[in-house]
């Protein structure tokens, strides 16, 4: 199968101002994906325009007609599993069923607390998340859902008529624990990782890949016990998170070179981010635009 390439759009400008026009350029240039972040707020932006995911995947979806959409990754911090499903359901009609689902457990950034609540533990955050998910599964797949857990509960939602997509939506499912790669083989399409983020400030790019080979590993292990080809699990990278940062995007060389190595590892889809400058993901946006356009050919 070819190396995908994808790409990720932050929300962070207006609409009229060079958002619109990003995600219409982004299906020119023929990325498979176009996804965004499921924050409230993040990092650097917190002070700064932020606009929300789903509203932007909606307009999004209004203005492009090939390439798929997603988040990477939506995560409980803020969320409710049955008023996600029902917006969901409702992107995925208006796209005409082209949407993916990046999902994560969520971490401790600004989205953890912005509810009023106490950060999660990483023990709640993982219990959490493994109730969130397989609740969702129930919501976007069955007409009605009841369930009482214990954090979530659901009584008589009604998700009329359900996805485009059938049985539901694809799941891409973040994962790097042995935790969340059990959720990602059980329920997920795809599985997503950045690779090890204790790597990022000290490791080598020859440790991250050798710590993501293991992940893919584990997510092998984790099928097998369900007796699940892992083969059939996508699986995607999200760069700019590897000791790497944003070398692989000086050139078109670098790239494909980065690209082929991690496609040794079985991965089947790159995510880039869309340039943005004065920030980490400040790229040359020709450079951008060449790899965009020739690096898919020479991956194949």
């Amino acid at each position: 199968m070819s190396l995908r390439l994808s790409t990720v759009i932050l929300p962070y400008r207006r609409w009229n101002e060079g958002s619109r026009a990003a995600w219409e350029r982004a299906e020119d240039l023929g990325f498979h994906t176009a996804y965004t972040y499921d924050h409230l707020s993040w990092r650097s932006f917190r002070d700064g325009p932020w606009f929300g995911a789903v509203p932007t995947l909606t307009a999004a979806a209004a203005v492009t007609e090939r390439m798929r959409l997603g988040t990477l990754v939506t995560s409980p911090n803020f969320r409710h599993p049955v008023t996600l499903a029902k917006e969901l359901i409702t992107l995925d009609d208006i796209s005409g069923g082209r949407l993916t689902l990046g999902i994560g457990a969520g971490g401790t950034g600004f989205d953890a607390t912005a509810l009023g609540q106490e950060p999660w533990t990483p023990r709640e955050r993982a219990e959490r998340f493994g109730e969130f998910v397989p609740l969702l599964d129930r919501l976007l797949t069955e007409d009605s859902v009841s369930y009482e857990g214990d954090f979530y509960a659901a009584h008589e939602a009604r998700n009329i008529p359900g996805c485009v997509q059938r049985p539901r939506l694809p799941f891409a499912v973040a994962a790097t624990g042995p935790r969340g790669l059990r959720l990602a083989a059980r329920y997920g399409q795809a599985w997503v990782t950045t690779g090890d983020p204790r790597l990022y400030e000290n490791g080598t790019p020859e440790q991250s890949v050798q710590a993501m080979r293991g992940q893919a590993e584990q997510l092998a292990d984790a099928c097998a016990e369900l007796g699940r080809d892992v083969g059939e699990l996508d699986k995607i990278l999200l760069t700019g998170f590897t000791p790497d940062r944003g070398r692989p995007l000086e050139s078109l060389d670098a790239f494909v070179d980065f690209a082929g190595r991690h496609a040794e590892l079985g991965f089947t889809e790159i995510v880039i981010h869309w340039p943005l400058p004065d920030s980490d993901f400040a790229v040359d946006p020709k450079v951008f635009e060449r790899i965009a356009m020739e690096a898919p050919a020479q991956l194949r």
